[in-house]
């Protein structure tokens, strides 16, 4: 399978390659993108490097798609977006996301989001996507649930981070309510 290359009006949604480790150790490294993110922020660059290599191996086997977000006006990578767990025989992922502040509260993540979704459903024949959130990641909760997310429940101890367990939530949309919202 080649890598699908996604669009939307403003962005267009790239592979990460090893000439973005730039980009993806800023953004990692920084403490307001990683605190509901689990896992600890970057310190070494070789920590973009090897997430980057693990983005490419589970593309490889079919385990998850993560794209680089690009600005149209200026090719800037400012964040990811992707499905992780993905698990074609059940018909489900998890949808996963992380934008530079710098961009935060502009559209850039629905706009994104909302391509991977139609993606998710119409090319890879997915029924359901779920995200898994930190309670008190409120942008979060409210972004994805204006997207037609239902959040299901709590899952207690589920996230280990900076030497802590995390409660989050957990939040999806099937293939059909998909469908209802784009009518």
């Amino acid at each position: 399978m080649t890598f699908p290359i996604l669009e939307t009006k403003r962005l267009k949604l790239i592979e990460i390659t090893h000439q973005h480790v730039d980009p993806l150790y800023e953004i990692l490294s920084l403490e307001e993108v990683t605190q509901f993110y689990g896992t600890n922020r970057f310190t070494l660059q070789v920590e973009a490097s090897r997430l980057i290599d693990m983005i490419h191996k589970n593309f490889l086997e079919k385990r998850g798609i993560r794209w680089g977000i690009k600005l149209k006006e200026n090719q800037k990578i400012i964040g990811t977006v992707g499905l992780n767990a993905l698990h074609l025989k059940n018909k489900r992922a998890e949808i996963g996301y992380e934008l530079h502040p710098s961009f935060w509260r502009t559209g850039y993540v629905t706009e994104a989001i909302k391509e991977v979704l139609r993606f998710s459903f119409d090319q890879l024949d997915l029924y359901r996507v779920g995200a898994v959130v930190y309670p008190e990641n409120e942008a979060s909760i409210n972004l994805l649930m204006k997207l037609g997310f239902t959040k299901e429940g709590l899952l207690r101890g589920y996230i280990h981070q900076n030497e802590q367990f995390h409660d989050t939530y957990v939040l999806s949309i099937l293939q059909p309510e998909w469908g209802k919202s784009q009518e």
